[in-house]
């Protein structure tokens, strides 16, 4: 709880400060990779949106088709014969399958100072790009900068409602917190740039990481190099619609981010300097978090039943669960006020968020850990499960 409430203080006061983005003589080259598998349902939308980009110097866009059997290639190819600096660009087969490899191979076959990569069901802000570069030009010892996520389905129902308030937590209390009080960011899988030299020099995606984001930031880190946080360079993507493929999204989350720290009990440099606070959030998020939740919600129904089961503790219980739950909203509650979303309908669903989404992370935990291991004794190589898209519809 202080934690958290240390990082929230820091992300209010950090984003408080008034900003502007230094503007550069001259920008380096940029290629964009989009990773696709499949994504006919959105990859149109992506497309235009990566045609809207405004970027003073040299940029090339690369759809990493991975072996779609649907329209996915067509639609890249027909974006190809418009855009002069779009690409599709068929991936060969191979092991293992997922985003990782495909990225290798996207950086094997292009040429430029740095990289962005956007998902498949992204859309950036014309100037997203931009900003990106002119902060890690403008900030010493920097591998690369980190933009901002939004959920472009938020109002769809309920879960992705949550989602998207999840989200406006961990972009905007989160990872400017850390970099407000540390100077560290950390790699959100999409709207993040990178040197080539550095990708270089840390040898790559590891392709049997599925959280290769968190991989990717811990090895960089580790290097001392930083990742400025970008606060107002923003791509909006779609968040899974249904409670099914929400766990399926967060299972292999879950089980890349354990993968993670089963390498930082025997790589020392997982521990060495600022990645130890980054190691650290990582092991309180993924494993005592929701070890804590399970905890706060007997302590929930001690509190208010202990006196009908003639329970004698000295230990206010349902005090301690209420602080835990304030924190909790507390966090929300800055989200929404320091992103301007404030309104009656947001503020209801934070109050309940704790009862509902959170709990969620309960059943990832003993899903995600379950699979985990059952593969491991089965010395079975986890597959890349792809998150399912939906189509767009009016709001």
């Amino acid at each position: 709880m202080i934690f958290y409430s240390i990082l929230t203080i820091a992300c209010v006061w950090y984003r408080s400060k008034e900003r502007t983005s230094i503007k550069l003589a001259t920008y380096p080259s940029v290629v964009v990779l989009i990773p696709a598998h499949n994504e006919d349902v959105v990859i149109e939308d992506t497309l235009r949106a990566m045609a809207r980009l405004q970027y003073p110097g040299k940029l090339d866009i690369f759809l990493l088709d991975d072996n779609s059997v649907d329209r996915t290639a067509e639609i890249g190819q027909a974006f190809s014969r418009v855009f002069s600096h779009i690409h599709c660009i068929p991936v060969p087969k191979g092991e293992p399958k997922g985003k990782s490899r495909v990225l290798n191979y996207g950086l094997k076959i292009s040429d430029s100072e740095y990289f962005v990569v956007y998902d498949a069901d992204n859309q950036p802000e014309p100037d997203a790009l931009r900003k990106l570069v002119e902060a890690a030009e403008s900030t010493p010892n920097t591998a690369g900068a980190v933009g901002c996520v939004r959920t472009k389905n938020m109002h769809r129902n309920y879960l992705t409602r949550m989602i998207g308030l999840e989200f406006q937590v961990f972009q905007l209390l989160m990872q400017c917190g850390r970099w407000a009080l540390f100077k560290l960011g950390s790699l959100a899988g999409t709207n993040m740039l990178l040197k080539r030299s550095v990708i270089r020099e840390v040898g790559g995606y590891d392709e049997y990481a599925l959280a290769e984001d968190a991989d990717l930031t811990m090895r960089i880190t580790a290097l001392g190099y930083r990742l400025p946080v970008v606060s107002n360079s923003y791509t909006w993507e779609q968040e899974p619609e249904t409670i099914k493929t929400f766990l399926k999204q967060r299972t292999r989350w879950l089980i890349g981010n354990i993968y993670m720290l089963g390498k930082s009990l025997h790589d020392f440099s997982y521990w060495k300097g600022k990645t130890f606070v980054l190691t650290l959030h990582y092991q309180m998020t993924y494993a005592v978090f929701v070890m804590l939740l399970l905890v706060s919600d007997v302590f929930f129904l001690i509190g208010l039943f202990g006196h009908v089961f003639a329970i004698s503790m000295h230990t206010p219980f349902l005090f301690l669960w209420f602080m835990s739950y304030i924190v909790y909203t507390s966090q929300l509650l800055s989200a929404i006020v320091m992103d301007r979303n404030v309104s009656v309908k947001n503020v209801c669903f934070l109050l309940m968020m704790y009862f509902t989404y959170a709990q969620l992370f309960i059943v990832l935990l003993v899903r995600g850990y379950s699979i985990f291991f059952w593969n491991k004794l089965r010395k079975q190589t986890i597959g890349w499960d792809k998150t399912a898209r939906f189509r767009s519809k009016p709001e």
